[in-house]
């Protein structure tokens, strides 16, 4: 898909830090207990904007990363934002899947990025 913004013209599937945050998106579109979360506002009326808070936090540190993140690091930032943001403990392992997931669409975009 091509965009045009101002004089600007890019190709989105070839931007690393597009590609990035769109894979951000989409992941976490599909966690269950994230969007569980959301649809019965746990974190509050605005719910829906705390996990959009949550996927620019995490393209922020992904793009200023140039670096492999440690999965811990990821799990316990995912844990503390469900737990402090959303009022949510999660015990089923999605954590431990989304920051696997998450890590791998890092790996990538530095991969991308390098490149």
């Amino acid at each position: 898909m091509d965009s045009i913004e101002g004089n600007h013209y890019e190709k989105t599937e070839t931007n690393p830090k597009i590609l990035l945050q769109n894979s951000i998106i989409l992941l976490l579109s599909q966690w269950y207990a994230l969007q569980m979360a959301v649809q019965n506002q746990w974190g509050g009326y605005d719910s829906l904007q705390k996990s959009h808070q949550l996927a620019t936090d995490l393209f922020l540190w992904f793009s200023k990363s140039n670096a492999p993140t440690p999965v811990e690091d990821l799990e316990n930032l995912l844990h503390e934002s469900m737990l402090l943001t959303f009022n949510t403990e999660i015990e089923d392992g999605s954590i431990e899947q989304v920051a696997e997931q998450l890590l791998a669409i890092h790996e990538e975009y530095l991969f991308c990025h390098s490149s």
